[in-house]
Parts: structure tokens; C-alpha cells; sequence
């Protein structure tokens, strides 16, 4: 019996549930068990797919059929088992469940001729005897099935692909680990020269120290704001900026230990520069003294006209002359909520609700107006 037939007859007779996997069997009732990994008859009509569905594949394809497509596609994702395709969806279920008797995509194995009683799930004791099951010259059943085997690959075969070999791969990956650790140890240097050029710049002891400095010197700071309404917070900014990922503020909430920041410090991380400007990212206006208002170089708006109420600039017209402006969306959100935003000198970064992947590129934007501006700032 093979295990196609056997699955098409349990489930004609709704016998599903004695259907049972113990480590990576399947077995059924107390009559028959089969690795779950076997290959069935049941040939997949993929254009890119000719191979045979595994008896995993169609247990938990005939178990979870009512399940949409694409949910069923996420759990068997979830659970590491190769899905069935779509074309191959409806076909295979009208044969399982009995509504037609055959099917062209059945090409027949050559399973060995084996009796019921070598295949009951007791047969532990038979195998450790070896000829106690009646196969010639105490051939086991393990023997007679690895005979018929056919190896398409193994596991050196596995790691070689065309024109690359796994020594390549290991090039590459140590190179790129070596990248990593350069990087890291240049920022580390330039963290440390910031550190001393805030500690020498901002905080000189004295009235002659406090008169060298110029108008502007020091840390630049960015502005966010502390509504939760806005996508980029001071929870969030530092992923989104230093790592190109946007993870919402909601979400960032639960990871966090400890209480809110007051100031969160970010730099361009993926930045091949060795020069690197670190600047403080802040939500708390109100609590910024004159000498840090010229500090501020940029701003991430809400697009309402009361976050820059006790600000001291006239109006967002001299805001935006001054300081860059950024308003962060979603791409599908309505074009009313820029409709405010696009009247001021604001530059409009719109994301992705689920692609994340695209996220790094807004970062990118974010980072090459800022520099751009702190440029022509310094001149």
C-alpha cells in the first residue's frame, strides 16, 4: 500500500484523525507507518515545480484545505513544510476526498512489495531481528527500502552551486564580517571625538569660554515630536536613522526598558565616511535655552500649525529658511494629510506600511537633505 493510496482512503472514510505523527513518522491507525518526508506518487504540475509532494506536504495540505491560500501558504511557512502550489490545490483535494478516481498527475513509484505486518508500527522488535519478518538472507526492511532509493544529492553536492564553491562563500562571509569590524571600530573612534569635542566645545568652565563660542557651535540637534500620532518619535528615530529600519512607536514601546529619554543621540551608520557627525535628537522644544535654539537643524513636522506655538521665529515660513523640515508618511495615506504640509518648505519622505526593506532608502533621503543643508549652512 502506498502512502497516496492510503491518505486518499483515510480521508474518503473521514479517518483524518487517526492520522498521528510520532517523531518523523506518520502513522496510520495500527496498520501502516511511513517517514513523513517519503515522496508520494502525486506530482506537482508547477511550471518550475516537477517534483513529488512529500506525505508531510499532503497530511497537512488535506488537514488545513479550508484555510485561504495565502494563510495556508504562512503556516506551512511557519512550520518549515514545503505548501502546495495553487494550480496544484484543487486537483489534488477532488482526488483525496474521492470526487474523481485518478489524476494525471499520479506517476506511480516503485514502492517494494511489502506486507502489512512489516509495516505495522510494532514492527520495532522485527527490525532489531532482522529476518524475523521473512525477508530473504535477513535483509531488513530498512535495507530493502534504502535499496530502492534513488540519491539525487548529498550534502557536499548541497553546498556547491554553479561556478561558486563553498569556498567562495566563506571568502565572502569573512570579508564582510572584517567590513563589519572596521566600521565598528571607526565609529567607535569618531564616537570618541565627538565625545571630546562636545566636553571641550559645550561645556568650557568660564566667561572667556563662554564668549569664544560661536553662534551655533556644538552638537546639532533634531527635533521630533512627542505625539504618538507622528510615525518618527525619540522612541523610534535611532532605528530608523542609524539602522534604515522604521519600527512603529507602538511596537518600539514594548521593547524598551527603562523610562522615555530626554535625548537620543544618532549618527550615520552606514556611512562609508570616516568623518561622522553625531547629532542629538530631541522632543521637548520648551526646554531648549536660546544657545540651543542654534543648534537645531532640523525638524520632523505633524503638519499642524500648533507644534511650533512658543517657538522663537516669527512664523513657519522663517522656521523652514532656518531649519529643514521633514513631514514622514505613508505612501497609500490620503493626500489630505499633506495637504497643510506641501504649503510650507517642507521635503515629504513617504514609507512603505509593510515593505520594510524600503525603509533604508528613506533613511538615505533623510540623511543626504541633511547633510546637503549642514553644508550649506557652514559656508
Amino acid at each position: 500500500m502506498d502512502p497516496l493510496t492510503l491518505l486518499r482512503e483515510y480521508t474518503i472514510s473521514n479517518s483524518l484523525d487517526r492520522i498521528v505523527r510520532v517523531n518523523d513518522d506518520f502513522r496510520f491507525g495500527s496498520d501502516y507507518s511511513f517517514p513523513a518526508t517519503i515522496e508520494t506518487a502525486y506530482r506537482s504540475k508547477h511550471v518550475q515545480q516537477t517534483r513529488r509532494y512529500t506525505l508531510e506536504t499532503l497530511v497537512h495540505f488535506i488537514t488545513n484545505h479550508h484555510l485561504k491560500h495565502t494563510e495556508y501558504i504562512q503556516n506551512a511557512r511557519a512550520l518549515r513544510i514545503p505548501a502546495v502550489t495553487l494550480p496544484d490545490r484543487k486537483p489534488l483535494l477532488d482526488y483525496l476526498t474521492g470526487k474523481v478516481q485518478s489524476s494525471d498527475s499520479i506517476v506511480p513509484l516503485d514502492f517494494p512489495n511489502i506486507n502489512p505486518q512489516i509495516s505495522n508500527v510494532d514492527r520495532s522488535l522485527q527490525y532489531e531481528a532482522g529476518d524475523a519478518v521473512g525477508l530473504d538472507c535477513g535483509t531488513s526492511l530498512i535495507e530493502l527500502i534504502r535499496a530502492k532509493e534513488r540519491p539525487i544529492r548529498d550534502k557536499e553536492a548541497m553546498l556547491v552551486f554553479k561556478k561558486r564553491d563553498f569556498y567562495s562563500v566563506l571568502t565572502s562571509a569573512l570579508k564582510r564580517d572584517e567590513e563589519r569590524q572596521r566600521m565598528e571600530a571607526l565609529q567607535r573612534k569618531d564616537n570618541i571625538v565627538a565625545k571630546n569635542r562636545i566636553e571641550s566645545r559645550g561645556f568650557g568652565v568660564g566667561e572667556e569660554a563662554t564668549k569664544m563660542r560661536k553662534i551655533g557651535e556644538g552638537v546639532p540637534i533634531i527635533l521630533v515630536p512627542s505625539a504618538f500620532s507622528t510615525l518618527i518619535t525619540i522612541y523610534n528615530v535611532k532605528e530608523f536613522l542609524e539602522d534604515g529600519v522604521f519600527i512603529p512607536t507602538d511596537v518600539k514601546l514594548k521593547q524598551m526598558k527603562g523610562g522615555k529619554p530626554d535625548c537620543v543621540t544618532v549618527q550615520k551608520k552606514f556611512s562609508r565616511d570616516r568623518v561622522v557627525t553625531a547629532y542629538e535628537v530631541r522632543d521637548k522644544p520648551s526646554a531648549l535655552k536660546s544657545d540651543d535654539w542654534d543648534r537645531v537643524v532640523a525638524v520632523f513636522v505633524l503638519g499642524k500649525e500648533w507644534q511650533f506655538k512658543d517657538w522663537p521665529f516669527k512664523d513657519h515660513v522663517e522656521i523652514f529658511n532656518k531649519i529643514l523640515g521633514f513631514f514622514m508618511r505613508f505612501e497609500d495615506d490620503s493626500v489630505e494629510s499633506a495637504k497643510v504640509v506641501k504649503q510650507w518648505n517642507v521635503k515629504i519622505i513617504s514609507i512603505s506600511k509593510n515593505k520594510r526593506h524600503q525603509d533604508r532608502a528613506a533613511a538615505l533621503e533623510v540623511w543626504d537633505k541633511l547633510e546637503e543643508f549642514m553644508r550649506s549652512r557652514s559656508r
